[in-house]
Parts: structure tokens; sequence; C-alpha cells
């Protein structure tokens, strides 16, 4: 079976540590990336199964990366989670909006990320 992969975006590098971390034990393969310009890049030459975003960054935010990332042409779009400090109603609706797929706020529980990352996955092809 083939090991999914995850991209992680976070400007904070311990986030993305934290993150990796907990991803790699419940076995999945995970990127990482500091800014949305980063991961578009590597959305663009890598195999992603999911994208785990950050909400606030600079250049480029979660909002416009998960805007530019469903601009790009997919027969099966790639999942979108943000996580984030943020927890205000307005900017949840504004993420739905720009394509996310759910969000979760920081401090994250470990099984809770596992159980909502499994569920926004498609099942793995043989």
């Amino acid at each position: 079976m083939k090991q999914r992969t995850i991209l992680v975006v976070d400007d904070s590098a311990v986030m993305r540590q934290l993150i990796s971390e907990i991803l790699e034990t419940g076995g999945y393969q995970v990127l990482s990336a500091r800014d949305g310009d980063s991961a578009l890049a590597q959305v663009l030459k890598e195999n992603v199964d999911l994208v785990l975003t950050d909400w606030t960054m600079i250049p480029m935010d979660g909002g416009e990366l998960t805007r530019q990332l469903r601009q790009l042409p997919s027969d099966t779009p790639i999942p979108i989670l943000v996580l984030s400090t943020v927890n205000a109603e307005s900017t949840k609706a504004e993420a739905r909006k720009a394509g996310a797929n759910g969000w979760l706020c920081k401090p994250i529980d470990p099984e809770t990320l596992l159980a909502v990352v499994g569920s926004l996955m498609s099942p793995p092809e043989s």
C-alpha cells in the first residue's frame, strides 16, 4: 500500500516539527513548508495527498494558499485542513469559502488531528 503524503505549512519551525512528529507516528510521510509560496511550489512538483496549513503567515497566508490550490487543474482536489490559533467564526467561514475542507484550533490534540486527517483522505491506492 502506498504511504500517504501530507504537506505541513506553518511559519513556526517548532509547530512544523510537532505536527510532523504526530503525523509520522500515524504512518504518514510528511513534507514541510514555511509559507504559502514554498508550499505551492512543493505541491506543483510533489504528489501530495493532503495540505495542512496555518492561516496566519506572510507573505502568502493560508487563505491565499487555499485559493491558489483550488485553482490548480485536478481530477481530485487535494483536501486542505487549516490549523490555527484563530477561532473566529468569520475566519472559519472565509476558509470554507476559499475551499478549505476543515479547521482545527491550536493547540492540537494528537488523536483529534489524526482522526480528522484520516477522515479527509480518500482511501489509499493499492
